[in-house]
């Protein structure tokens, strides 16, 4: 049993068109003066996104897994900083390739603890130069200390690339 409420009930008539809304009249349909126009920024342009991939970390460059954080603990070389704890150990790798904490006990807040990540990831991709003079490439893990929340990128910056050189001071000397 079909039921026929649709064609009983819903017109299918269409409704007559409405006027054009706009106003009608002298002024009613121009476009915006220019002058009422924000002026062209002189400023700089957005980045090229293609430009900017450059940076990323690939993956391959991350330590991922619990095994390569606790081979590096165990087997590798302590520096310790204001601001992070770095271990290094010897990598078969053709690149470096890095880890990154930052615990609760040693942090605190999740916000904290991802503020610590990004400066350390940031810290790490704009050493690339100076780690790219090492002889070796080295698996590092960088382990976050409190003190480098409230700070900005510059302070933890520069303590990693002093790091980085006691490392190849040290490279040379076993030569």
């Amino acid at each position: 049993m079909e039921s026929n409420y649709a064609e009983k009930n819903l017109s299918a008539k269409q409704s007559p068109k409405s006027k054009k809304a706009r106003l009608q009249g002298t002024h009613g349909d121009q476009e915006r003066t220019r002058s009422a126009e924000a002026p062209q920024s002189k400023g700089p342009q957005a980045p090229d996104g293609s430009a900017l991939l450059s940076f990323t970390l690939p993956k391959e460059a991350r330590l991922l897994k619990r095994a390569e954080f606790l081979r590096v603990y165990e087997q590798g070389k302590r520096f310790e900083g204001r601001f992070m704890t770095v271990f290094i150990l010897p990598s078969r790798h053709d690149l470096h390739r890095v880890g990154i904490t930052a615990t609760r006990k040693a942090i605190g807040k999740a916000h904290d603890r991802n503020r610590a990540k990004r400066l350390l990831r940031e810290v790490f991709r704009l050493s690339r130069a100076e780690l790219d003079r090492m002889e070796h490439r080295f698996d590092w893990v960088l382990n976050a200390r409190r003190s480098i929340v409230q700070k900005k990128l510059t302070k933890p910056l520069e303590e990693f690339k002093q790091i980085v050189k006691q490392i190849i001071e040290e490279e040379k000397r076993t030569q």
